[in-house]
Formats: structure tokens, C-alpha cells, sequence
């Protein structure tokens, strides 16, 4: 069995946490099984994605994501 890249996104504009585990096209069902988490069903059924909503509040996104990135400053 092949390793499984998971990407992990964030939008801080909206403070929402996406984890993709199948980055193949493929229509998708959203299934909110929490008030701040959806999941991305796909079409065999698999989850292929989680988004925690409110992502600040529910982890220590210092830790998860310690990479910080500034602006360009324009010339």
C-alpha cells in the first residue's frame, strides 16, 4: 500500500482548517457531523476531506502550522 499525501489548508480570513486526503477530481457530498465539522464524502463513499470550522478555537494552530509566512513588501 502507497503512502497517502494528506494537504492541510488555512484560511484565516474565514479561521477554517481543510485536510484533504484525495486530491482527485470526483464529486463530493459535505456531511456536517459537528457544529464546526464537515466531511467530504466521495464518490465511493471514502472521506476525502475534513474542515473544522472555527479552527482557532479548537486547536493550537501555532503547533500545527508553525510555518509563518509575511507579506511582500512591494519595491
Amino acid at each position: 500500500m502507497g503512502g497517502a499525501r494528506v494537504k492541510i489548508y488555512y484560511d484565516d480570513r474565514a479561521d477554517l482548517l481543510y485536510q484533504r486526503f484525495d486530491e482527485r477530481k470526483q464529486e463530493l457530498m459535505n456531511r456536517r457531523v459537528a457544529e464546526d465539522v464537515v466531511l467530504d464524502i466521495g464518490a465511493e463513499g471514502k472521506i476525502v476531506g475534513i474542515e473544522i470550522l472555527d479552527a482557532s478555537k479548537h486547536l493550537d494552530l501555532a503547533k500545527l502550522l508553525p510555518v509563518q509566512f509575511e507579506p511582500l513588501k512591494s519595491a
